[in-house]
């Protein structure tokens, strides 16, 4: 009887459980493990003892290879209580669901697990997503492998270490994984927004539900319409609220727009009433126009301010990098009159006003200019955004070129 320290999930489920004195227990149904280690520990044994399933402390837990078949031996049987938080039953709870690749960044089907067993305990150490762990969980692997080598076809293996994993499919479940939801919030916003758009929707509002405020807005953003809308239909009104109000007004407004008229209304009401006036107001452009496409959050200065308060206003209002491609220069009555570039503030000595160093030949667009004529002046101009005025020159906004491509290809498509 040889002794097994590393072996498949899949190998030992239904296999003997044997206890010191070579009396057979149970037959395995699963195994518990603890996710506050580095990597998962088994704490645990699901074994079906005649009708019952008993959940016994396996440690330390020893695998041997009896005449081809796996026997589980433990030294001590005692019946455990299983804790609430961070644990996984990994046949339940992994076993044929889907995990997210962070390495690659992209979904997977778990075929199969493998563990090792140490001097400390027994871990698992990756998980199998290739086609050799559906033929083994089958049964079938070692026949399929004999064929294939006749034909000199090779099988690969396709295993991803636990720690490149994240588990997804458990929320809806009850089950609270406290480090799990970390891994996923490494990922880019638009890479987890690719992964929820291929999730259930069921599991798609799990995940999207766990991601604290920031971070959902950002995902909102870079989802298609159809799964922004089938999020927000579903999610409780203050939670979408909550997420809305950290969006770019412009943003907002769009996906708005693609909400039934009802839930809209329900949502502006529930939002702050600084941050839903600021959307209501961008919705009542027509669709085609340069206000509709807008975004509201610009940086704008006086010109008797120098470079150091410049500076010091930046440093306080942390602007998003998309904000700052320019400056802009107000007079008193709030008319766009110049632009300041960051290069200039940069090399300009504290003391400079920006009056000194700022470009009053500004390329602007009205509110209600067609939003067509964008892209010739970015092209002429070779512009990263341009500042949006009404008719009395007060500034607006402005309109920043991923949002004017973007805008122009789903116009596209839909011509298509």
């Amino acid at each position: 009887m040889a002794s097994v320290s590393t072996f498949y999930l899949s190998r030992i489920i239904g296999c003997k459980v044997i206890s010191e004195n070579q009396k057979a227990v149970g037959k395995l149904q699963d195994l518990v493990v603890d996710l506050n280690y580095i990597r998962p520990r088994v704490i645990a044994a699901q074994v079906k003892f005649g009708n019952q399933r008993i959940m016994l402390l396996p440690q330390p837990l020893s695998l041997f290879k009896n005449n081809g078949q796996y026997e589980i031996t433990c030294s001590h049987l005692e019946e455990t209580i299983i804790p609430e938080e961070n644990v996984l039953y990994l046949a339940k709870h992994i076993l044929d669901k889907q995990i997210v690749d962070i390495d690659g960044k992209k979904l997977e089907r778990v075929n199969d697990l493998r563990l090792a067993t140490l001097e400390s305990g027994t871990y698992v150490i990756a998980v199998d997503v290739g086609m050799e762990g559906l033929f083994r969980r089958l049964g079938i692997a070692k026949p399929i492998k004999r064929i294939a080598k006749l034909f000199k076809i090779n099988l690969p293996t396709d295993m991803i270490l636990w720690d490149d994993i994240a588990t997804i499919s458990m929320s809806h479940e009850g089950i609270k994984l406290a480090k799990e939801q970390s891994k996923l919030s490494t990922l880019h916003p638009s890479d987890l927004a690719d992964i929820i758009e291929d999730l259930d929707h069921k599991t798609q509002l799990a995940l999207f539900a766990s991601l604290d405020d920031e971070q959902a807005a950002d995902v909102l953003e870079e989802l298609e319409t159809e799964a922004q809308v089938n999020l927000l239909e579903s999610m409780s009104v203050e939670k979408a609220a909550d997420v809305l109000e950290k969006m770019p007004a412009d943003e907002v407004a769009d996906i708005l727009d693609d909400l039934d008229e009802e839930k809209a209304e329900e949502l502006l009401n529930e939002m702050e009433d600084e941050a839903s006036e600021e959307v209501r107001e961008l919705m009542e452009y027509p669709e085609n126009t340069v206000g509709s496409l807008m975004t509201t959050e610009h940086l704008a200065f006086k010109e008797h301010m120098t470079v150091e308060e410049t500076i010091a206003e930046l440093r306080k209002t942390q602007p998003a990098s998309d904000s700052i491609y320019y400056l802009y220069v107000l007079d008193d009555f709030e008319r766009l009159v110049a632009t300041v570039s960051i290069r200039d503030i940069i090399v300009s000595m504290p003391d400079t006003k920006l009056s000194d160093i700022m470009n009053t030949n500004v390329i602007e667009v009205n509110d209600t200019d067609k939003i067509d004529s964008l892209a010739e002046i970015i092209s002429k101009y070779n512009l990263l955004a341009i500042p949006v005025v009404d008719e009395d020159k007060k500034m607006l906004g402005m309109v920043i070129i991923d949002d004017v491509v973007f805008t122009l290809l789903k116009t596209r498509r839909r011509k298509l």
